[in-house]
């Protein structure tokens, strides 16, 4: 039966007056005046969209902001009741946690304030007399607020896994890629304009007179479109082979000589550093040259913004509205800010999402989540073994290689076995921006102490209330917390097997896993050293396949006339159809698609599909979509539907694909990898 016959059953059954049975998520939320085989994404998902617009102060809506709102309602009922002890000890959680909500919410104190807290900070910056004063001054900065001038942080070494290295990378722009101070198309023009705009505003707000504030914005924009034409172009920044260029801290310094290495490692809390991993070395480079070419003056305007820009959440009314009227507004269409208490608990819970997070694994987690999550993550390593074995590209040797690494995967899932330690970070109800300013120096100070000791791999990146998963290669690891297991239908009650293998094993597992696997995970053995452990041959094999992702996802129009960037996104498309394929093949191992059991009239394979639908069901505004594909690896949610899909033949037939449907692709042009 065709599958449009079945769902005008199934709506038929649920209206009925007398069935209170609430309609499956998946049938409420097709959109059956779109053919499944010309757009998936808008098939599966698109009544819901048309019943659901985005409210104004969102930049997307769909099933990440459900999960979100829900998650914000946990932690909100944290927060309140921490800040509502009257005893709490000082320095408990609770202390912490109702002190920093309650500065937060304390509006009136915040307004009066303006920018009274950072005007010590401020008029330090002013008083710098000579480069060694911008060095320390940025060292500061980098601690409390924002990354001037360049990234900086302590990680896993790439060709040293059990080591922790010193990372310098490319940094120090406020917009979000070097390719917006350059690109010359309608939009990039205008927010081009509008950025100065911003700039100048911002200086306005510090006290500048309106000509000194224009001027500071020209200068901070010609600084910063200098730092952006040193970059390297996203992506080449991909390669980690490439951007690996470990070094002596003597030539570091020669490749920097104006910029005193010694005092800002000092004032990072850094003493023995011997040696520093380089990203871009043509960046410092250039940046060395800005030193000695740039007015200092422009240089102290440059420092001033990024350290009131990144704290702007934390200030008064006008400079946070100057910040979001940009950032949010122009860059990503969002018409309003949210409300301050749904503001404040995200901030809450960015801040002290340790501590937040043991409450929340306590209170609000399901019991069984880490069981049911360690159960699909087992199913789908099980499926790729099957999958690596049968592969007719890869060879014997590097197929052993593959499974042994597979097999050497950490799977770490629901919440971590221990706790880091916040006793040593001070919170109090007195000022919200210096208690952003020392959550933010713990974090820095906590990533800077962790340099000459070895690698904790028990470590988690993530707090159990964050929906969203990683892959660490340096630790051969992926991470799921807790909160995925969160499906919005299924509040009450277990998600059938086929939500649960496409959405958690599919998008969440299988795509994890596939980065160990990818064009980046390739290049990291089983032990997450940077060593490419594949035969010559194999690459070869595999890049003439991405190539066709590549070209696939290049031909996709995301807004306006902007392309999706099939080169930088190719990693997340790997994994996304590696992910779609180890969930299903994983799928159709449980009783539910072995027994064809029908829900909703849905068969297993149907319910699959819609399921992996209903994973990206977020309806984006085209500014936010922009901004993405300029700045993001990510393709667009559409496109993590609409493109792995289109390669996957069981698709076609589950919702009879044809030649002449836009979604319909020729067996050459398929990608098949994994």
């Amino acid at each position: 039966m065709a599958f449009l016959a079945i769902l005008v059953i199934v709506t038929s059954c649920n209206s009925g007056k007398n069935n209170k049975k609430s309609p499956d998520p998946l049938i409420s939320h097709i959109d059956s005046t779109v053919k499944a085989g010309n757009d998936f994404f808008l098939f599966a998902n698109g009544k819901w969209f048309k019943e659901n617009p985005i409210p104004p102060s969102e930049q997307a809506n769909g099933l990440w902001q459900l999960i979100q709102d829900t998650i914000n309602a946990q932690v909100r009922t944290i927060c309140k009741s921490s800040a509502a002890v009257k005893d709490a000890g000082k320095g408990s959680n609770k202390q912490k946690i109702g002190d920093f909500f309650f500065s937060g919410m304390d509006s009136a104190s915040i307004n009066k304030k303006g920018l009274a807290d950072l005007k010590e900070d401020l008029d330090r910056i002013t008083a710098i007399k000579d480069i060694r004063g911008l060095v320390s001054e940025a060292a500061y900065i980098h601690a409390v607020s924002g990354s001037p001038m360049f990234r900086f942080y302590v990680g896993q070494d790439d060709r040293i896994s059990s080591k922790q290295a010193l990372f310098i990378f490319q940094g120090g722009l406020s917009l979000p890629d070097r390719n917006y101070y350059f690109d010359n198309d309608p939009r990039a023009v205008m927010i081009r304009g509008k950025f100065n705009g911003h700039l100048t505003n911002m200086f306005k707000l510090m006290g500048y007179q309106d000509d000194a504030a224009k001027l500071a914005a020209d200068r901070t924009m010609k600084l910063e479109t200098a730092l952006a034409k040193a970059s390297r172009k996203r992506e080449d920044t991909r390669d980690p082979l490439k951007n690996y260029n470990k070094i002596p801290l003597a030539r570091l310094k020669a490749s920097m000589p104006d910029f005193d290495w010694e005092l800002f490692m000092q004032s990072s809390g850094l003493k023995t550093v011997d040696t520093v991993v380089v990203g871009q070395p043509e960046f410092l480079t250039a940046e060395n040259g800005l030193l000695k070419s740039v007015p200092l003056d422009d240089w102290k305007n440059y420092l001033k913004f990024h350290l009131i820009g990144s704290l702007s959440r934390f200030l008064d009314d006008k400079t946070f509205l100057e910040s979001f009227s940009f950032y949010s507004t122009v860059l990503r269409g969002v018409k309003e800010p949210k409300p301050r208490w749904e503001r404040v608990v995200e901030q809450t819970d960015r801040s002290l999402g340790e501590l937040i997070g043991q409450v929340y694994v306590d209170e609000y987690l399901p019991k069984g989540t880490k069981e049911k999550l360690q159960e699909i993550g087992k199913r789908i390593m099980e499926v790729y073994a099957e999958r690596i074995r049968n592969l007719d590209w890869m060879s014997d040797a590097t197929k052993k290689k593959a499974l042994t690494k597979l097999g050497t995967v950490i799977m770490k899932v629901g919440y971590p076995d221990k706790w880091k330690d916040l006793s040593s970070m001070v919170i109090d109800r007195s000022s919200y921006v210096k208690n952003g300013m020392n959550a933010n120096k713990w974090e820095f100070a906590y990533n800077m102490s962790k340099f000459g000791k070895p690698v904790d791999r028990t470590e988690w990146d993530m707090e159990p209330q964050t929906y969203n998963a990683y892959y660490n290669p340096s630790n051969n690891e992926i991470v799921v917390p807790g909160c995925n297991i969160i499906i919005p239908g299924y509040e009450r009650t277990m998600a059938d097997d086929a939500l649960l293998y496409s959405i958690i094993g599919g998008s969440t597992f299988g795509h994890e896993i596939t980065h160990g696997f990818d064009d980046q995970g390739c290049k990291y053995d089983e032990f997450g050293n940077l060593h490419n452990w594949w035969t010559k041959e194999d690459s070869t094999k595999f890049f003439s396949r991405t190539k066709l992702i590549v070209r696939q996802f290049n031909e996709f129009i995301a807004v306006d006339s902007l392309h999706v960037n099939g080169e930088l996104t190719q990693g997340e498309n790997i994994a996304d159809l590696g992910g779609v394929i180890m969930g299903y093949e994983a799928f159709k191992k449980t009783s539910q698609y072995i027994n064809k059991e029908m829900i909703a009239g849905l068969s297993p394979d149907q319910r699959y599909f819609l399921g992996y639908g209903l994973a990206w069901m977020v309806n984006t505004r085209p500014e936010a979509i922009a901004n993405q594909v300029k700045s993001n690896e990510h393709s667009p949610p559409r496109f993590r539907v609409l493109g792995p899909l289109a390669n996957i033949p069981e698709f076609y037939a589950t919702f009879e694909v044809k030649q002449g449907d836009a979604m319909w692709r020729p067996d050459s042009l398929r990608v098949k990898i994994w």
